[in-house]
């Protein structure tokens, strides 16, 4: 068992999401960056749906009640475990009492726990993902116990040679496809949306990015429509919406644009005042 002794910013438990159920208006959730989560786990050998913990701006401290194995992937914010450094993207032993923290964010946005076994949180909709109302909570709060199987036998190191993609964290271009609407716009927004910087508003969680630019919007609104984590709305405003994880299932927003599953995970690294800029592809 794992007790949170401070929560942090915002962490959540997440594992790869739900699926079968958009059709009655369930979102998807499940980690925001699929691919450092997945990478943790595979580490651990653990299969990429194991659930762990999502780790938002400013990391929680936890204590550990059983003996395991960890891996942290994703945003840098310096972790230590009984006050030493630990690395990212390697395995490592905890022992009963043993005391997880966090630092200063360098880098990025969201971190990874993943731990032997995953994290056993109760499953609503075949998922562990936390999302309201579909679970009670929203996040982790302080005094809370999540419950994990002990693992205390040697594991081989040989996964932790595996290479982390770094382009996650550092990458700022967003591989996109056309939209619905994307035949709608005037050349001029198209040329916009090809071509210059959009920077992150303060405007951002799980369930959308906005960003501060403001095009020139002379499309009207749409019947409501289907919408996927990744579709990039552009309102009457001007505004460009980027849904994500936790996004409704459907809008009225003309949709212009739709993410990449890697560059949801780009993103999902990304906060207020970050720059990014589209690739279109065919």
């Amino acid at each position: 068992m794992l007790k949170v002794l401070e929560p942090g910013f915002f962490t959540t438990i997440q594992d790869n999401g739900r699926f079968q159920y958009r059709d009655i208006g369930v979102p998807v959730s499940g980690a925001m960056d699929g691919y450092s989560s997945q990478f943790a786990n595979v580490i651990l050998g653990n299969t990429s749906d194991m659930a762990v913990l999502e780790i938002t701006m400013v990391g929680p401290k936890l204590q550990f009640l059983k003996p395991t194995f960890i891996v942290i992937s994703g945003a840098q914010m310096q972790p230590k475990l009984n006050g030493k450094r630990i690395e990212h993207n390697m395995m490592v032993q905890v022992r009963p009492n043993d005391i997880l923290s966090f630092g200063k964010l360098e880098s990025g946005f969201r971190a990874y726990l993943a731990i032997k076994g995953g994290f056993k949180t109760e499953v609503v909709l075949g998922s562990r993902s936390m999302y309201v109302p579909v679970t009670d909570k929203d996040r982790v709060k302080a005094g809370d116990i999540l419950n994990y199987k002990p693992f205390e036998f040697k594991i081989s190191a040989k996964n932790a040679a595996l290479n982390y993609r770094t382009s996650v964290i550092g990458s700022n271009e967003l591989q996109v496809f056309k939209g619905p609407e994307y035949g709608l716009l005037n050349s001029n927004i198209k040329e916009k949306l090809e071509n210059i910087s959009f920077k992150v508003s303060s405007l951002n969680n799980r369930m959308a990015y906005q960003m501060e630019s403001v095009l020139i919007n002379d499309l009207d609104t749409i019947l409501t429509g289907p919408v996927l984590p990744g579709t990039v709305q552009l309102t009457p405003s001007g505004k460009l919406i980027i849904l994500m994880r936790d996004c409704q299932t459907t809008g009225g927003y003309p949709r212009v644009l739709q993410l990449t599953h890697s560059s949801i995970n780009v993103l999902s690294q990304k906060f207020s005042g970050n720059d990014i800029k589209f690739r279109l592809g065919e």
